[in-house]
């Protein structure tokens, strides 16, 4: 996607009035672009065939196709369109199903407009951007169901995790320990399989769980604040 270019949003929730508010979030930000909104998941994919939007920002409680199937299903069909779970709900498998399905962030509603443009930033990025709440369900959700593994990380593994933690994308990682994209998709790959893994997001929170890298995951760098928008976008 050109720099030039704002990022294009497609909104999904079926509140109305969740979806006005955010369109009048969005005007806010000079490069983020309101191209469609669905009030269901079925009509989500609909949309994203028709308006090939950047970001989709996904409702996961939603009537007949909710939030993760829709996901899942936009995800397997293009893989360029991220999405952004925004959510009142915090519960253990709602985060798991959610990431799962391929979403690269999870937001709840009370988030103020700075994180969930930061969000949508990180997603066109290829770098997950978690709530707080959503991190620590990931954690104790890996506690419940945990057992006795030995990860058996690599010393190359562990700098490629610990790069991961930070949000770096696989070129980006690639450039910091001077090897090939593909040597680090590998590498990438080893990791999740080695950590039970099924998502980056999922990945770096067992580490974090594990002591495995040297700083916790963050749920966001901080922004420099835009005037008059640091309020709750949603109460």
């Amino acid at each position: 996607m050109e720099n030039s270019r704002p990022i294009r949003i497609l909104l999904v929730d079926d509140h109305a009035v969740v979806r006005s508010g955010l369109k009048t979030f969005l005007m806010i930000f000079d490069d983020l672009e309101f191209v469609g909104e669905a009030s269901d998941g079925r009509e989500a994919i609909q949309k994203c065939a028709e308006l090939q939007p950047d970001v989709v920002l996904m409702d996961l409680v939603m009537p007949d196709i909710d939030g993760a199937a829709a996901t899942q299903a936009i995800r397997s069909r293009w893989h360029d369109i991220q999405v952004v779970v925004l959510t009142s709900f915090k519960e253990d498998d709602l985060v798991q199903g959610a990431l799962r399905a391929g979403a690269i962030g999870y937001l709840l509603k009370n988030a103020s407009a700075d994180e969930l443009s930061q969000a949508i930033h990180s997603a066109v990025a290829g770098r997950p951007m978690l709530a707080p709440e959503a991190t620590q369900a990931l954690i104790h959700a890996n506690r419940v169901v945990q057992k006795a593994i030995t990860y058996d990380l690599t010393g190359r593994e562990k700098e490629v995790l610990a790069l991961m933690s930070l949000g770096l994308n696989n070129l980006e990682i690639a450039d910091r320990l001077i090897v090939s994209r593909s040597t680090v998709k590998f590498h990438v790959s080893s990791v999740l399989s080695k950590l039970g893994a099924t998502s980056r997001t999922e990945a770096v929170a067992i580490a974090v769980q594990h002591r495995l890298v040297d700083s916790p995951v963050q749920a966001g760098r901080a922004i420099p604040a835009t005037p008059n928008v640091s309020r709750k976008i949603l109460k």
